[in-house]
């Protein structure tokens, strides 16, 4: 099947894992482990063979667990955790032992507020996401808000490359190089940035605008370029491919319901309450997405509701992450 036919129905996901704790995020490596975040301070990393062991790790400033939302895995095997806790924020690494040490917890003499997602690149560039300078998060949760901003660490050190978006989530540098791609959840669009010799970025360029009902979360590309969005709220897949055309994958949601959150989010008035009360059959509330299995065509889906994660078989293999050949 190619993908210009290619169309799921929730009924076709099959489900790994079990026992997950807010599985928001999901990585994959080519042994075919599974990695997702964890909740309660760290990853649960599943096995070839379905075994899972859970790695948390306790700050040792007495602060709750790392709340980990989005995380990375460096090269050298040590996860980075974004921070999602309204008490900590910013970027934690992880080893393997459990031990938790600060990435980056503050910046320009400022606390970083809660981070959103950590990603490392190819050139092994690390890239944090922080949503919004609002607390709590919620109050960001409106289409004429934009104080979300994007740090990247290099080898010069830590610093803003990237200001006023609309609720900063996943950022990927595409297979290119060239561009790093953004999810702005609550403005609705991906954006793209190109990244200049020394780093820096250049303008925002709106790549793709989403209609009623879609909140961009997760990202991933693919071998011919066109990257995988998972929405919250709505459980939508959706393929943008290279000439901006966009494919509903798989989609499952009350039209009722949804129009209700719709209405609260354009007056300005969505809540935690409508995001946690998704009422579905089988997806609950997916917010990321990871291409593995030995060839990468098997999609794994993060959610942030569920204790599994969701899988589907791709007509196009994912492209290969930094990580990939990472051994645990």
């Amino acid at each position: 099947m190619g993908m210009e036919n290619f169309q799921l129905k929730p009924g076709d996901l099959g489900f790994y894992g079990a026992g997950l704790t807010r599985p928001e995020c999901v990585l994959c490596l080519a042994d075919g482990t599974v990695i997702t975040s964890h909740w309660d301070g760290g990853v649960s990393v599943i096995d070839g063979n379905g075994g899972r062991r859970d790695i948390l790790g306790r700050r040792a400033d007495g602060l709750p667990p790392v709340a980990t939302n989005g995380f990375a895995l460096t090269k050298a095997g040590e996860f980075l955790l974004a921070d999602l806790h309204g008490k900590g924020g910013g970027a934690w690494r992880l080893s393997q032992n459990g031990d938790v040490r600060p990435l980056l917890v503050e910046l320009d003499g400022q606390a970083l507020p809660s981070a959103n997602f950590v990603g490392v690149d190819h050139k092994d560039r690390i890239w944090i996401t922080i949503s919004t300078r609002h607390d709590p998060r919620a109050l960001a949760y409106r289409p004429d808000v934009a104080d979300g901003f994007i740090i990247i660490m290099d080898q010069k050190g830590a610093r803003i490359v990237a200001d006023d978006i609309g609720y900063t989530n996943e950022a990927i540098v595409d297979p290119s190089g060239e561009w790093l791609y953004v999810n702005e959840t609550m403005a609705r669009r991906t954006s793209r940035y190109r990244i200049k010799d020394d780093n820096s970025l250049g303008p925002r360029e709106t790549f793709v605008e989403y209609g009623a009902g879609t909140y961009p979360d997760g990202l991933a590309f693919d071998e011919e370029g066109a990257f995988w969005m998972t929405s919250v709220v709505s459980n939508r897949v959706v393929r943008v491919a290279t000439d901006r055309s966009q494919t509903i994958v798989i989609e499952e949601n009350d039209p009722e319901q949804l129009a209700v959150v719709e209405k609260a989010f354009l007056a300005g008035e969505l809540g935690r309450e409508h995001m946690d009360s998704i009422q579905t059959e089988v997806m609950r509330s997916i917010s990321s997405i990871a291409f593995g299995g030995p060839d990468r065509r098997t999609a794994y889906l993060g959610n942030l509701l569920d204790s599994k994660i969701y899988t589907f078989e791709s007509p196009v293999p994912g492209f290969i992450p930094s990580h990939w050949n990472v051994r645990l």
